[in-house]
């Protein structure tokens, strides 16, 4: 039960009097009235959307990457309309390719109706704007880019469907994006309820390679509390460098030879200490061997090389690296 102390109110000069409690004729004026004293006092400040779906999209405002695979965005709320949230009706919609063959948003209701019931089927058959076959560290069988679905097969069963799929990095495609696709369904296999779900790749000018894409979630019948995010994910891949331009791509050690021979000091690979033990990224809050390529990733002013042991690294507030496993 909400209360709000009338010495206070007072004090602030938002009295009952001020307001009109005791003319409230019914509980609804006596609700709204001590809306008004919260509003009043500001202790609860309702967050408006800074932008729009649309003005996020046309001004492409990325936020640089600072060594974190995905950021949120618009504090974590996505853009759906107020209409669009309260929608139950199953559908799901995919963009055009544009004139360079790129995909656009992917949008859909997904729920029970629209997820798969068979296995997935190949889609070996789509080259999506960018696509190059690079194999990963030399590793067989391990490719630099995945066919990734903008609406996972999970979620709405979609094959060699060409609106929705784009070159995404393995990483990119089989950890940060199914972070938050595997979340939409264990939401939907433990409910009968929609989730409004959208994900829109980002390019940058004419280039044919994704920077990444925006995913937006909202769980309809219990409004967002059971889903409910708009992140940006980054598309890329420790120790390679991608020309988002062509798809082409520099992987492993010739990749720091890159970096180092564009003068980029943010890509290059940087010299560590001789008792160094592990590399803490201050952004992200994980350590990692100094070996590991996701130190090649790290911004200079993120990196920083102690001698602690691993649990030390672990009191402090750091967890270990998934790639590296310190």
């Amino acid at each position: 039960m909400f209360s709000v102390p009338c010495t206070e109110v007072g004090a602030q000069n938002v009295g009952a009097d001020s307001i009109g409690i005791e003319s409230a004729a019914n509980i609804g004026d006596i609700l709204k009235s001590i809306a008004a004293i919260v509003k009043k006092l500001g202790l609860f400040n309702e967050k408006e959307p800074s932008q729009t779906y649309e003005q996020w999209v046309q001004a492409k405002n990325i936020p640089e990457y600072s060594g974190l695979d995905y950021v949120e965005i618009n504090g974590n709320i996505p853009f759906f309309t107020d209409a669009e949230k309260n929608t139950k009706e199953v559908f799901e919609n995919y963009s055009e390719l544009d004139s360079l063959g790129r995909c656009g948003a992917a949008y859909a209701n997904v729920c029970a109706e629209l997820m798969p019931t068979g296995k997935r089927e190949s889609i070996s058959s789509v080259k999506p704007s960018g696509w190059h076959s690079i194999s990963l560290n030399g590793k067989k069988g391990s490719s630099l880019y995945n066919r990734s679905h903008l609406i996972a097969h999970m979620l709405a069963g979609e094959n060699a469907n060409p609106k929705n799929l784009i070159t995404g990095t393995e990483h990119f495609n089989q950890e940060t994006m199914q972070t938050f696709e595997i979340k939409v369904k264990d939401y939907l296999d433990s409910t009968n309820n929609h989730v409004l779900y959208r994900v829109t790749p980002v390019f940058k000018g004419n280039e044919l390679i994704a920077r990444g894409v925006l995913m937006e979630a909202w769980s309809v019948e219990d409004k967002g509390k059971g889903v409910c995010f708009n992140v940006f994910c980054y598309n890329i891949q420790s120790g390679v460098v991608i020309d988002y331009a062509t798809g082409n791509a520099t992987v492993g050690e010739a990749a720091a030879d890159k970096a180092a021979a564009d003068n980029t000091s943010d890509h290059a690979y940087p010299s560590a200490p001789e008792n160094a033990t592990y590399v803490l990224n201050k952004n992200s809050k994980k350590f990692h061997l100094p070996s590991c390529d996701s130190v090649f990733e790290m911004k200079e002013k993120n990196r920083e090389y102690v001698t602690w042991t691993r649990e030390e690294c672990i009191a402090e507030g750091y967890s270990p690296c998934g790639s590296c496993k310190p």
